[in-house]
């Protein structure tokens, strides 16, 4: 997968990243395994002990999990924050770890649900982000060889969560992760819906001028801009979106951006100076 922000991580990516690592650094040398037990998100005890369903994203059973996770949130993270700017980035974030756990609770009055921690379902979110940004963008995914698009990978890990919590009792969230990705979905359904329009946008039509003289003279006709080819989305998905955000520039003006896209514009020149 090649990302022109993968090369350089984003703010809230690490401070993040750094927040998880010192915690499990302080978890396994300073506090007792009791103390990760009043950290841990457990359905039975979650509202006698509300801060659970925030502080559960924090805590980690290992280094490898720690890895695991931090290294999906630096892959997926980075373009999605570039993408929808660090302060709507780290909300999405809480929210998706905060629904992962509002999701197996709800889920814990029909089925077993037992205690867990770390980020997964947070971090799914944010892959569930990926996807909808940029469905079509070709993902290797070790050990598979073949390449996989972005929203197909999302399917997989979906359903294979799916299962793990019908059929296996492996030690895994699974209906965290299902939570994360439930709740993201949620939150770009609920933005699409705040934003569609009333009454269909008007088609764009080539404008004609009517001359007429003395003589006779043709029709003119004024030129319609022309829209910049596009780039392959699969091999860049932040350069994809430069060139739509600038292909709408070019169709409706700058006035027509949202500030979601402003704030990503600059971002990209932030970040193109900075590289020069």
């Amino acid at each position: 997968m090649n990302l022109t922000s993968s090369n350089r991580i984003t703010p809230w990516v690490g401070r993040l990243i750094i927040a998880n690592a010192v915690v499990l650094l302080i978890m396994r040398t300073i506090f007792t395994p009791a103390s990760a037990d009043a950290l841990m998100f457990s359905p039975s005890a979650a509202l006698t002990r509300p801060w659970t369903f925030f502080s559960y994203m924090f805590v980690h059973g290992g280094l490898l999990h720690l890895i695991f996770n931090m290294l999906m949130l630096f892959v997926f993270g980075s373009p999605v924050e570039s993408r929808m700017g660090s302060r709507a980035f780290i909300l999405y974030y809480l929210y998706c770890g905060v629904g992962a756990a509002v999701f197996a609770l709800g889920l814990s009055s029909i089925m077993d649900v037992s205690p867990f921690v770390g980020a997964s379902g947070a971090v799914l979110g944010v892959v569930l982000a990926f996807a909808m940004f940029w469905p079509d963008a070709e993902l290797v995914i070790f050990p598979i060889p073949v390449p996989m698009r972005a929203r197909t990978f999302v399917m997989v890990v979906l359903g294979l969560d799916v299962l793990g919590a019908l059929y296996f009792n492996d030690g895994i969230a699974h209906l965290a992760h299902v939570g994360g990705v439930a709740f993201g979905y949620l939150f770009f359904r609920i933005q699409a819906f705040s934003r569609r329009s009333p009454h269909p946008p008007p088609r764009a039509v080539e404008r004609v001028v009517m001359v007429q003289s003395g003589s006779a003279e043709p029709e003119q006709h004024t030129p319609v801009t022309p829209i910049r080819p596009r780039r392959r989305i699969e091999s860049d998905p932040v350069a994809a979106e430069v060139d739509r955000v600038l292909d709408k520039i070019s169709e409706k003006g700058i006035s027509s951006l949202t500030p979601a896209e402003r704030h990503f514009l600059d971002e990209v020149s932030k970040q193109k100076k900075q590289e020069h």
